[in-house]
């Protein structure tokens, strides 16, 4: 088990055996966000497959109230930032409690690939190994790693130019209204702009941000 300090802000990424699909349709996609957000609290959830029923719309995650409350009073980790890319995925999180982050990365990765296994008859590991992370250190990392990860898509055929309506990732709850409110902390990241200027201030410095670049050795 990784231990991590409590209040302290982590990248976490991992991809597919081989670098194969980790989602194949949007019904996975939206299976791993639902996992990202309820298990950030140490909820009970006995019929995952009916709650995400109640929770999408329109092939939109709608976390309901009760859900959100029992999430918020139980929570272990913050969700800050998030992109999902067909063969892997990144996120930030912030450590709430001891081992907060280690439960958090079990509980979803698990759950994950036993729900993909069984609706994509499948067997044996889905992921490359366990989950990798980089603690991040000060604020000029964590602007740049967000920006990484938000920059992400542009690798992705079709949205090259239009990361920020990429419906699988954070962005565009930085730069507009946060789909999932308290569920996902984006703060640390937009008050760090004006809201006259939070739009335009945050694209222009995601486009601009050499963050690959400059801790390509860690990144995947």
């Amino acid at each position: 088990m990784r231990f991590h300090a409590p209040g302290e802000y982590l990248h976490v990424f991992n991809r597919g055996m081989q670098k194969q699909p980790i989602f194949e349709t949007d019904q996975d996609r939206l299976r791993f966000l639902f996992l990202l957000m309820a298990f950030q609290g140490e909820v009970v959830i006995k019929n995952i497959s009916r709650e995400i029923r109640q929770n999408v719309q329109r092939s939109t995650l709608h976390i309901t109230d009760e859900l959100k409350n029992d999430i918020l009073k139980k929570r272990i980790v913050e969700l800050v930032v998030f992109c999902l890319a067909p063969n892997h995925f990144h996120i930030i999180i912030r450590e709430l409690v001891d081992n907060g982050i280690s439960k958090y990365m079990h509980r979803v990765l698990t759950a994950y690939t036993k729900y993909f296994n069984t609706r994509h008859e499948k067997s044996g590991h889905l992921f490359q190994g366990p989950y990798k992370s980089v603690h991040i250190g000060e604020d000029r990392q964590l602007m740049h790693t967000s920006a990484y990860i938000h920059k992400h898509p542009c690798e992705i055929k079709g949205w090259t130019g239009k990361e920020h309506l990429y419906p699988w990732s954070s962005y565009q709850d930085c730069i507009d209204k946060n789909r999932f409110e308290g569920l996902l902390v984006t703060d640390i990241i937009t008050d760090r702009y004006t809201k006259e200027k939070s739009i335009s201030s945050y694209k222009k410095f995601v486009s601009s941000s050499p963050a690959k670049e400059i801790t390509k050795e860690l990144l995947p």
